[in-house]
């Protein structure tokens, strides 16, 4: 083998400092001049694919993939109401009052979506009147505003419309589990109208809108605005309404506890848009919010089902459900602004506190004895709302919060103050979160009182004794299960007839 001749024809691929320092500079230089490439391509009036052109009906602004998640959280969100909670409520309570309490949750959601169109939409989210007041107004029913860029995310108007409708809704059928049972449905159809107008849009403008609040208070998806908002007024409903009859308070079982778990189905999977679409982007802090609201939960029903099987040594359908919401209800403040330990420890605390609150505390207290909370409102939306509220407040953490709001005056949470150093803006962060609370709790308990008092006037805001007996039937005139002893009013099979036999034969 003639060795300088391989040499020679492999001399171009040895490597050699000069060679490596020629290959660095080539590679420095490409990676350098990339995005002016790139930048100089975008400019070229090069073909788009179809699919990404704009055209009169998508506008440059909108972003078609967080258009598209937010309409879909949306859809979930609204599932979460219809049917979620009509099955849930529709099979919780007991037999007698399963169509009414149903009804009462598909009322309330299209009452509040006339209203919310009309007008409602414009007092949580449009133009400042007051410090905690939009003006109303009738902007929503236009195509212009509608086909416009909303301010929080590159999606249309209509889209943030349907979307903030949705919370609503499901703010107003979660009051109503306070009251089933025994509330007049007339009086409920003009309650809703009124409570939605004069109570939940103050929240939402305050804490979400362009109210005083706005910038400081930390509320990833509605703890405040939705859940204590539901759960103060829900209880206070239930103070000026009336108790069920002694009867029902005592003995009030599910009457489908199947159907109740997949009601409960409807709302667990629905919260995947209630905290993913919250971010208004298919990104980062969605996906993570998705996340932390499953861990959550899975975490706070383990505890309460753990908590009923210490205590009472069974393990109860009923429990795990209430555990379900409360760690659903607990992580919606915080969802995409704290890490996953932290909502595991979330869903450990929204587990016991309210487990204690309602199995423990509001036995022995006569207070809450005096008030009949039908499904326990207060103690599932009230207090786990709460609880969210200020753990938001101890566990933000800096960098999400930055993701999340960007440059903003909130944060960094208590804890991560104390390790960075910055005590005083932790302290700061969680007053404010108190100071949401207060304002959240205070308004709703005196607005729905006034709401409760002006309809006491014109109608009766409980039932009579002689329906609060009959259910469905006196309310609706029917109920929910056509069978014999539920609602037929006759024999399940035709009476025997004794056989006659003809005069004629009698002799034979």
């Amino acid at each position: 083998m003639n060795t300088s001749k391989t040499a020679s024809l492999l001399s171009p691929y040895i490597p050699t400092p000069t060679r490596i320092l020629q290959n660095f500079f080539s590679v420095f230089v490409g990676v350098s001049l990339f995005p002016s490439f790139i930048m100089s391509w975008q400019q070229l009036d090069v073909p788009l694919p179809s699919g990404l052109k704009s055209d009169e009906a998508t506008p440059e602004w909108m972003n078609k993939g967080d258009n598209a998640w937010e309409l879909t959280a949306a859809a979930l969100v609204g599932i979460q109401s219809v049917p979620g909670l009509i099955i849930l409520y529709g099979s919780m309570v007991k037999k007698k009052w399963a169509v009414n309490s149903a009804f009462m949750a598909l009322y309330a959601f299209a009452a509040v979506l006339i209203c919310w169109v009309v007008w409602a939409h414009e007092m949580a989210f449009g133009e400042k009147m007051c410090p905690i007041l939009g003006k109303p107004g009738f902007v929503v029913l236009g195509q212009k505003y509608l086909q416009k860029m909303e301010r929080n995310g590159y999606i249309p108007n209509a889209t943030f419309v349907f979307y903030q409708f949705a919370f609503a809704a499901i703010t107003v059928i979660l009051l109503a589990g306070s009251v089933l049972g025994r509330m007049n449905f007339y009086a409920w159809m003009v309650f809703v109208p009124l409570w939605l107008t004069f109570s939940y849009t103050i929240g939402a403008f305050t804490i979400w809108g362009r109210g005083i609040l706005e910038r400081h208070i930390i509320d990833f998806s509605g703890g405040y605005v939705i859940h204590l908002s539901s759960g103060m007024a829900g209880f206070t409903a239930a103070y000026w309404v009336g108790p069920r009859l002694a009867e029902d308070r005592q003995h009030f079982p599910p009457n489908n506890i199947i159907s109740m778990l997949g009601g409960a189905g409807f709302l667990w999977m629905g919260w995947t848009g209630f905290n993913g679409g919250s971010p208004f982007a298919a990104n980062l802090i969605a996906s993570l919010a998705v996340l932390n609201t499953h861990i959550c939960t899975a975490t706070s029903l383990f505890v309460w089902l753990s908590m009923d099987m210490l205590v009472y040594k069974k393990s109860s359908v009923m429990g795990a459900v209430q555990g379900m919401i409360t760690g659903l209800v607990c992580i919606t403040p915080a969802a995409g602004i704290v890490e996953p330990w932290a909502a595991g420890l979330m869903g450990a605390i929204s587990g016991s506190i309210p487990w204690y609150t309602m199995m423990v505390l509001h036995k022995k207290s006569s207070f809450f004895k005096k008030v009949d909370d039908t499904l326990g409102a207060f103690h599932t939306h009230a207090v786990a709302g709460t609880l969210g509220g200020l753990l938001s407040g101890l566990l933000a953490k800096p960098s999400l919060l930055k993701l999340y709001y960007g440059n903003t005056e909130r944060g960094p949470g208590l804890l991560y103050g104390l390790i960075q150093g910055e005590l005083m803006d932790g302290l700061k962060q969680m007053s404010f979160q108190i100071i949401g609370a207060v304002f959240v709790a205070s308004w709703n308990v005196v607005i729905t009182s006034f709401i409760c008092i002006f309809l006491s006037r014109f109608l009766n805001l409980r039932m009579d004794e002689g329906a609060l007996e009959i259910g469905d039937d006196a309310a609706h005139g029917e109920e929910a299960y056509a069978l014999w002893g539920d609602g037929e009013r006759s024999p399940p099979y035709p009476q025997r007839r004794r056989l006659t036999i003809p005069t004629l034969f009698r002799s034979c």
